[in-house]
């Protein structure tokens, strides 16, 4: 499995402990959100919940660790999208129960509301409960048929009310992509992706 560590500007400080917090998991991580680095872009949620679409859609990535200040504007920035999954994840039996009914791609952590003593084992435990077990299982077991007919239902929902992920590329303001073309990190991850022609979209846009 990949995964992408994506976090916005008022929580860049927490970056180093998404990183930490996912060395447990057995899975290539890559880090594609602001670290804090001196001279990188500011990245708000509107533009890191464009990056975990574009990093989901374009097959760079099978799951994306976002967030903000209190996890909510992540995840309404990233659901604007085709293919993304996204849930609020604040504590431990949140991301088990995210992971076995709802099987999403994508969560929302809270990186700073609530963000105080041992926030640092909540985001291990958060991963660890996400990862445990094969994603779909159900809760209760019994209801896992019935749940995987609303994710598909819900796929199918996603497919009839989004434009395809190409044409949304097409029609962006580059004022909106400019700090994100900017972001190495990201750019780096996405021009490397399996879906060739979303790659080759923003390998154009990289060069200019």
């Amino acid at each position: 499995m990949k995964i992408a560590v994506i976090n916005e500007f008022s929580a860049k400080q927490r970056n180093k402990d998404i990183l930490a917090a996912l060395e447990s998991v057995d899975a290539q991580v890559f880090n594609a959100g602001m670290s804090g680095a001196e001279g990188e872009p500011t990245l708000t949620y509107i533009h890191t919940g464009f990056m975990a679409a574009a990093l989901l859609n374009s097959k760079a990535v099978d799951f994306v660790v976002g967030g903000c200040g209190t996890g909510q504007g992540f995840a309404i920035s990233a659901m604007q999208y085709p293919n993304v999954f996204c849930g609020l994840i604040l504590e431990p039996v949140d991301a088990w129960l995210f992971s076995q009914i709802n099987a999403g791609n994508c969560i929302s952590l809270a990186l700073n509301k609530g963000y105080g003593w041992a926030a640092d084992f909540n985001l291990k435990y958060i991963f660890e409960k996400l990862f445990l077990d094969t994603a779909g299982g159900g809760y209760p077991v019994e209801r896992k048929v019935s749940q995987k007919q609303s994710r598909d239902t819900l796929e199918a929902l996603s497919a009839l009310s989004h434009k395809p992920f190409v044409e949304i590329l097409d029609s962006l303001d580059y004022d909106f992509l400019a700090p994100i073309l900017e972001h190495k990190p990201f750019c780096s991850l996405i021009t490397s992706a399996k879906d060739k022609v979303i790659a080759e979209w923003f390998s154009t846009k990289i060069n200019k």
